[in-house]
């Protein structure tokens, strides 16, 4: 699966973006938000994907940040919502719009969301409300340890490299203290 992807910005459209990494050129669905955000035609870009597999179709959808991935891994789960479906959600309301909107019982800020009506809404708040009970506690426990992964990522360090430096470090740590640990970790291993 493609989790993440890091690559020259070669191709910008109103739903999509293109970038390019080590000559492939991946077009990825995104929302205004991740569009606007992104940095202009050949530049650097990171990008948090998922890969959405179909009988007849690879589709890549690509989020700025991991918390807009997982959430729309999360919504993905909810019965009757697909990839448009999903990215509508997450261009409409940002995380912690939809997270205040499931807490509160929001029908109105979902509703706002093309595509979803008042009884879409009140479904998909009861098969999320569980859900994300459990991610923010997953997000509070280790959301520390997973800001300092990104870190480790955005400056090259490979998955294994990441994970070993990071292995042996306390999850209540802060994220400048994590990073920093894990770079001396890191420093340490290639010297010897």
């Amino acid at each position: 699966m493609i989790g993440r992807l890091r690559g020259t910005v070669a191709d910008r459209r109103t739903e999509s973006v293109i970038l390019d990494v080590g000559g492939v050129g991946y077009r990825i669905a995104v929302t205004p938000r991740t569009l606007v955000a992104l940095p202009g035609l050949g530049e650097e870009a990171v990008l948090h994907t998922h890969l959405h597999v179909r009988e007849d179709q690879l589709a890549l959808f690509g989020f700025g940040s991991i918390e807009e991935r997982d959430l729309f891994d999360l919504l993905l789960g909810a019965s009757g919502v697909g990839p448009k479906v999903a990215l509508a959600i997450l261009a409409t309301l940002t995380p912690d719009d939809l997270r205040r909107a499931v807490a509160g019982n929001d029908l109105a800020l979902l509703t706002a969301v093309p595509g979803i009506g008042k009884r879409s809404a009140e479904k998909l708040m009861l098969e999320l409300r569980p859900k994300m009970d459990v991610l923010a506690e997953a997000n509070s426990s280790s959301g520390a340890m997973s800001q300092a992964r990104e870190a480790l990522e955005n400056l090259g360090y490979s998955s294994e490299e990441i994970r070993d430096s990071l292995s042996d470090l306390s999850h209540e740590s802060p994220v400048e203290e994590l990073v920093t640990m894990a770079l001396r970790s890191l420093g340490k291993r290639r010297m010897s």
